[in-house]
C-alpha cells in the first residue's frame, strides 16, 4: 500500500472522527425551566398563564403611579436586559417588564407564530389582564419595533413611546451580530438548535456591546442559560427562518410623543437609523450616546436614565 493510498484511508476513518467527536462536546441538552426558576426568577418575580403559555415578568416600583412604564426586550435577550435601568427609576415609577415568547423564563408560543402582530396581541392581552389601560412603553432592537407597531396597534393606550436601538428600517451594511447571522442560515440554524458553543454566545454578547471589558462570565451564562431553556433555540431558529418585517412607511404615521435614544457604536443597526426615526416621526426627541453599542441600557444606564427621567419629569 503505497503513501497516497494510506492517506486517503486515514482521512477516511478520521474525518467522520473527527466531526463526531466535535459535535459531542458541542452538544447541549435543554434546562428545565424550574431549574432556571430557581437562579432567574427573582423574589419580585411572577408568572401569568396567557394564550398557552406562562409569561414571566416582574411589576415593580411606585404601585400608586397610574402611567406605568412598559419594558420590551430584544432578540434572544430577557427581562434582565433592564436591571440597571429599573434600579434607578423604580423608585418614581410602576416599571413592568416580561420575557417575551420564545426568550428568557417564558419559553416558546405553542402556536409557534412570533410575528409583530403575534407579540402585540400578547402585550395588550397581558396589559388587560393586569387592569392596566394606558401606559408607556420602551423597546430595544426587536423590542423596539413591537413597542413602535404597539403605539399603531393600540395608540389610545400608550402615552409615550421610547424606542432604543429599535428595528425598523431595511438592514444596511452593518457588520451584524454572528450568532444571528449563523441562526439566519437554513443548515447551519438547524444545528445550532443542538449545538451549542459557549464561545459562540460570548462573540455574539461582543458584537453587541461597544465596551467589551464590562462583559462579565455573569453575564454570558444568564445568555447562555436562558437560551438552553427548553424550546427556545428552536423558537429562535423558527423566528430568524421566519423573521418579521417592519413596514417602513407605517413609522410616519405615529402619533405618540417619542424619545428616540441611540447607541452610537451600534454595529446591530446603524446610527443613522436614529436620524431616520428622528426624522420621520414628528416631534420626536433624540438622544445619541457616544461610546455605547446596541444595548445602551446595559452598557450606559445613565444617560438614558436621565432621558427617562426627562420625558417623565421626575
Amino acid at each position: 500500500m503505497n503513501i497516497t493510498t494510506t492517506r486517503k484511508i486515514l482521512r477516511f476513518i478520521l474525518t467522520p472522527a473527527v466531526v463526531l467527536i466535535t459535535l459531542i462536546i458541542f452538544y447541549q441538552g435543554e434546562n428545565p425551566v424550574e431549574k432556571l426558576k430557581e437562579k432567574y426568577a427573582g423574589s419580585n418575580s411572577q408568572f401569568m398563564p396567557l394564550m398557552g403559555m406562562h409569561i414571566h415578568y416582574r411589576d415593580e416600583g411606585n404601585p400608586s403611579d397610574s402611567l406605568p412604564l412598559v419594558l420590551i426586550h430584544g432578540t434572544s435577550s430577557s427581562l434582565h436586559t433592564w436591571d440597571s435601568l429599573v434600579n434607578r427609576i423604580s423608585p418614581a415609577k410602576r416599571i413592568i417588564r416580561l420575557d417575551l415568547p420564545a426568550f428568557g423564563l417564558t419559553g416558546p408560543n405553542p402556536g409557534q407564530d412570533y410575528s409583530l402582530g403575534f407579540y402585540n396581541r400578547v402585550i395588550d392581552s397581558f396589559l388587560i389582564r393586569l387592569n392596566i389601560t394606558r401606559y408607556a412603553i420602551a423597546g430595544n432592537s426587536l423590542g423596539g419595533s413591537i413597542a413602535w407597531h404597539q403605539a399603531l396597534f393600540t395608540p389610545e393606550k400608550i402615552s409615550q413611546l421610547i424606542l432604543i436601538n429599535s428595528g425598523g428600517y431595511p438592514k444596511k451594511q452593518e457588520k451584524g451580530n454572528i450568532g444571528f447571522k449563523l441562526a439566519a442560515m437554513p443548515v447551519v440554524g438547524t444545528l445550532l438548535s443542538k449545538f451549542t458553543p459557549k464561545a459562540l454566545i460570548r462573540k455574539s454578547i461582543e458584537d453587541v456591546y461597544s465596551n467589551d471589558a464590562i462583559i462579565t462570565d455573569e453575564l454570558i451564562d444568564r445568555y447562555f442559560d436562558l437560551l438552553l431553556r427548553e424550546g427556545n433555540r428552536k423558537a429562535t431558529i423558527d423566528i430568524f427562518k421566519n423573521p418579521s418585517r417592519p413596514e417602513p412607511t407605517r413609522i410616519k404615521t405615529i402619533t405618540t410623543p417619542t424619545f428616540i435614544i441611540w447607541g452610537e457604536d451600534d454595529q446591530l443597526i446603524d446610527v443613522s437609523n436614529a436620524y431616520r426615526f428622528k426624522e420621520d416621526i414628528p416631534n420626536s426627541q433624540l438622544l445619541v450616546i457616544p461610546h455605547s453599542g446596541h444595548v445602551p441600557m446595559e452598557e450606559t444606564p445613565e444617560p438614558v436614565y436621565q432621558a427617562i427621567r426627562k420625558m417623565f419629569a421626575l
